[in-house]
């Protein structure tokens, strides 16, 4: 059975149920300006499913068709070959409304704080609802529960956009994906370009969000940190096909494989490995500062006694 999760509903003034929506992936293809000289092709015969109420890490290195292959999810790229489902549908079939696949999957772009235009953060974040045709009231709703989601006061809401810092700005675009609803959220590398407690803000928002709300969660990003803090599930992208796909623990324990893409495992977790050179008898699925800690202090306990 797919997993549920809660919206806040400004028209009933309750919470209701929604359920989050499976994606399937078949064949997959993109080519940018096929037929013409300078065609290129960005994905090949990319299969995926990506479960209901999953967390999931998007992964691999620049230009390996991670940003193509999310820009497909919404319907912004129509694939040269292939098909893609949500809940079972056809995506680009004749019955799909491509407005409303955008309403039900969110995609906050790299730098997303670029594109808010409106002389208030309220008006920034309500742009969505009013594209809905909701009412004022819902609308008005919406807004206030997305602020609070992404961690800030509704006393921001009459600011100008403008004023704010790069973190706050971060999540007030966020906040303005999150006010439509959607039942997938998918988000491009959300942390690039912030200091290391905006860094940890963001990651903390975002995966109480995904708990809180059960919602299908797709994370694009270089940092295998991330990832390793955050996800459930992780997919790594090479010359634009999937070259891996599996939990965290098993992602991370090729790590021979991520370094011939160019890609690292978390830092963490190379550490533990040097330790385990040196002769100390750490776990091999080590890959959060958590995670060592507990195995270092596990081992601690050990010699003492």
């Amino acid at each position: 059975m797919p997993k549920k999760f809660r919206v806040f509903s400004a028209l009933h003034n309750k919470y209701e149920t929604v359920n989050p929506m499976n994606i399937k992936i078949e064949n997959l293809e993109h080519t940018y300006m096929a037929g013409s000289p300078l065609s290129k092709q960005a994905l090949y015969d990319v299969n995926l499913e990506i479960k209901s109420g999953s967390f999931t890490g998007l992964i691999g290195h620049t230009g390996s068709g991670k940003s193509t292959l999310i820009q497909h999810l919404n319907g912004l790229l129509k694939p040269t070959g292939g098909k893609i489902y949500v809940d079972g549908k056809d995506i680009f079939s004749s019955d799909i409304s491509l407005k409303q696949l955008r309403f039900n999957v969110g995609l906050v772009f790299q730098y997303p704080e670029y594109q808010l235009f409106d002389e208030t953060v309220g008006g920034d974040i309500a742009y969505g609802p009013k594209n809905m045709g909701l009412s004022a009231s819902e609308i008005n709703g919406r807004v206030e529960e997305a602020i609070r989601l992404v961690g800030l006061n509704e006393s921001i809401l009459s600011k100008s956009p403008f004023e704010l810092s790069g973190g706050q700005k971060r999540r007030v675009a966020i906040a303005g994906i999150l006010a439509m609803q959607p039942k997938v959220l998918i988000l491009d590398e959300p942390t690039a370009g912030l200091d290391p407690k905006g860094r940890d803000d963001m990651l903390t928002n975002i995966s109480r969000l995904h708990r809180e709300h059960d919602m299908t969660t797709i994370l694009v990003s270089h940092s295998m940190e991330d990832v390793a803090r955050v996800c459930d599930h992780v997919i790594v992208m090479n010359k634009g096909t999937v070259a891996m796909e599996g939990t965290v623990k098993e992602v991370f324990s090729r790590a021979n494989e991520l370094t011939q893409m160019h890609l690292d495992v978390p830092q963490i977790t190379q550490l533990a490995t040097k330790l385990r050179e040196m002769g100390y008898p750490l776990p091999p699925d080590i890959y959060t500062t958590s995670q060592a800690y507990e195995a270092i202090l596990l081992l601690a306990k050990g010699k003492s006694e």
